[in-house]
């Protein structure tokens, strides 16, 4: 109240200077004094608001923040339970290529080569890559996919460019295992998508739905371990298509008493 009073009283006596005496060197003396005295009247008047003000910014950045936590929590938890799976998956991984025998591609030098066009025909099935003897690729090394399925042998190559004969080609006629057995046989292409297989270490052995093949160097011409395809009967194989694939790997295997390159 009496910030209020004095303020009024110090505007009356400004107006009665500027109106009954027109001094403006006495105006600006005055107005030096007022306008210091009024900032702080308003601050004193508006602080309360000001800092209620500040208050509430604040506690919404707090809020917001706490959402931000909430939701970096979630996603945190989310990436830690991806990652548990990963270990799993690839723990199981492991065991599983321990326990079948499975070749991998690390095991090998390998070329990445892409698949340029293919020779379909009855009963035959070549396709072309572009790797040839420039870059190491030679008659018997074998080809897989990216998924580290066998797609077909290398059978020729020029400088730039190779021809592999495929899985299903009907010339193709490659020793194979049983993965996690010693069931041996020998897989024949027959031009369709899936060949057939016959067993001849077990004669009695009876293949079924989802048992899967790997290579066998029995023969001395193919590296073991590699992972041929899945039976879908007792017979019949599904693997790779030359027509499904762009890129593919080039194994430098020599095709030779089983040598790495």
């Amino acid at each position: 109240m009496k910030a209020i009073t004095f303020g009024a009283l110090v505007v009356a006596i400004t107006i009665y200077i500027i109106v009954a005496k027109p001094d403006f060197r006495v105006a600006n003396g005055v107005a030096h004094v007022i306008f210091p005295v009024f900032h702080s009247i308003g601050d004193a008047v508006t602080w309360p608001f000001r800092a209620g003000g500040k208050i509430i910014k604040r506690i919404h950045r707090v809020s917001i923040l706490e959402e931000e936590n909430a939701e970096l929590r979630k996603k945190l938890d989310a990436a830690l339970a991806r990652e548990t799976d990963c270990d799993v998956a690839i723990a199981e991984n492991k065991k599983l290529i321990m326990e079948l025998g499975v070749a991998r591609n690390t095991d090998y030098e390998t070329i990445i080569a892409d698949v340029m066009y293919d020779s379909a025909a009855i009963n035959h099935e070549i396709f072309m890559i572009n790797r040839g003897a420039a870059d190491g690729v030679e008659p018997g090394m074998v080809v897989v996919s990216f998924e580290n399925k066998m797609v077909g042998i290398v059978i020729d190559s020029g400088l730039h460019f190779a021809r592999v004969r495929s899985l299903i080609d009907s010339a193709t006629n490659i020793a194979v295992r049983i993965a996690g057995s010693e069931v041996y046989g020998f897989l024949r292409g027959d031009g369709s998508a899936t060949p057939s297989v016959g067993f001849f270490s077990d004669h009695k052995f009876q293949g079924a739905k989802g048992i899967k093949l790997l290579t066998s160097n029995i023969s001395g011409v193919l590296p073991p371990g590699i992972y041929v395809g899945e039976m879908k009967n007792e017979s019949d194989v599904e693997v790779a298509s030359p027509a499904n694939l762009s890129r593919v790997i080039v194994l430098k295997f020599t095709g030779q008493n089983g040598e790495y390159l």
